[in-house]
């Protein structure tokens, strides 16, 4: 059997990986104060590095290695919305995530701190930042039936008969609701705009920027993205090289960042398409789907502005849609991890209830977003509602 397999996963893993999220990628990026040339920008950027860090790992260590950006850390941005000192500062917490993550793959202690934060706290501050986005589907058809109703039906069905398909299969259904209003319209496409740029800008430093968007963006990436993208990847029978992936994809972030980057991470959903038995019967050869992705991600990396001008020729509601189904599942995912599949202890049930209760709210303090307030909450919840006898063991 040639290559023509792995290669073909490896595509398919990045195409899906792509178009299943990028809308979310610019809404977060957006949110925090990115002009549209800025957030194509920062897609360009996490396209690029994930797709060099990709390569790089699985070439030097023969296990397809798969990068993202982190889902639900742009899920959180666009929650968190503008941070004191505005897209320069968030700018400058996407540096202080990077060194964070660097950190943790060179000094156990912080990777044990984080281990200590209680798992139902940390799910259920994702499920809480993640419940605005994924309502604005049902809110978007209220206000447009005609044109969302068709995009989440293409949507549902897909995801009946091919559910790695549905999101893209979603998106390229708004494509055409985007290109029909266009023509419609009769609006311009500046030709310059199709061509991928990328945009400096200089990062600044704020308490609330690092407080309320780093710490939680940290968390998230490292709950939501690189344990399960480990758990993945152990559960195919590979060994993930921790130091060299925490370095690689902390590196990257730091260089992504000053371009509008967010974070790049080990990927979890998208890394079964490439190191499960679908990728390759031979496990050794997997690590071709890896590389292939890489390379696929170049070639995306190629096309992301023109995607981020069809996103912002978008009608109203028309990505928030494609953005709310796409974060379904992490959220199904993050409330069934927060309360437990048994219904969890009646502390830990109380604390990630407190917990989602303010994450969702929005409601900032003292210029810091309520992810971190969130966190404080529920830790605080958690240990006051401990049993005495569980101890010093129990998180």
């Amino acid at each position: 059997m040639g290559l023509s397999v792995p290669i073909g996963a490896g595509v398919v893993s990045a195409v899906v990986g792509f178009t299943s999220s990028f809308t979310v990628v610019l809404a977060g990026l957006r949110a925090v104060g990115a002009s549209p040339a800025q957030a194509a920008s920062g897609l360009l950027a996490v396209c690029l590095l994930q797709a060099v860090g990709m390569i790089v790992l699985s070439l030097r260590h023969r296990i397809p290695v798969v990068l993202a950006w982190s889902t639900p850390g742009a899920a959180l941005l666009a929650t968190t919305g503008m941070v004191a000192g505005g897209w320069p500062a968030a700018v400058g917490a996407f540096v202080v995530v990077g060194v964070l993550v660097v950190i943790t793959g060179l000094w156990s202690g912080l990777a044990d701190l984080i281990g200590r934060i209680p798992m139902p706290v940390a799910q259920a501050m994702l499920a809480g930042v993640l419940l605005p986005l994924c309502l604005a589907p049902v809110t978007a058809l209220a206000h447009d039936p005609a044109v969302i109703a068709p995009i989440l039906l293409s949507w549902l069905v897909l995801l009946r008969y091919s559910p790695r398909w549905a999101v893209p299969g979603a998106f390229g259904v708004a494509a055409v609701v985007i290109v029909v209003e266009v023509i419609r319209a009769g609006s311009h496409v500046d030709a310059a705009s199709l061509v991928p740029q990328p945009v400096w800008t200089t990062p600044h430093w704020t308490f609330q920027a690092v407080t309320g968007l780093a710490i939680p963006l940290y968390i998230v990436t490292m709950a939501a993205q690189n344990v399960p993208g480990v758990a993945i990847m152990t559960s195919f029978g590979y060994r993930v090289p921790w130091r060299a992936s925490m370095s690689v994809t902390g590196v990257g972030t730091v260089l992504g960042a000053g371009f509008g980057g967010h974070v790049i991470n080990l990927a979890a959903i998208s890394a079964a398409l490439a190191a499960g038995p679908q990728a390759d019967p031979d496990r050794e050869r997997r690590w071709v789907a890896a590389v292939a992705g890489g390379v696929s991600y170049l070639v995306l990396g190629v096309a992301s502005a023109a995607m981020a001008t069809l996103v912002v020729l978008a009608p109203a509601g028309v990505v928030q849609a494609v953005a709310g189904v796409a974060l379904l599942a992490t959220l199904g995912s993050a409330i069934a991890a927060a309360v437990g599949s048994d219904g969890g202890s009646v502390h830990h049930r109380t604390a990630a209830v407190a917990t989602f209760v303010v994450a969702a709210s929005g409601t900032a303090f003292v210029g810091i977003g309520s992810a971190f307030w969130a966190l404080v909450v529920g830790i605080v919840v958690f240990i006051v509602l401990r049993p005495r006898d569980a101890g010093t063991a129990e998180h």
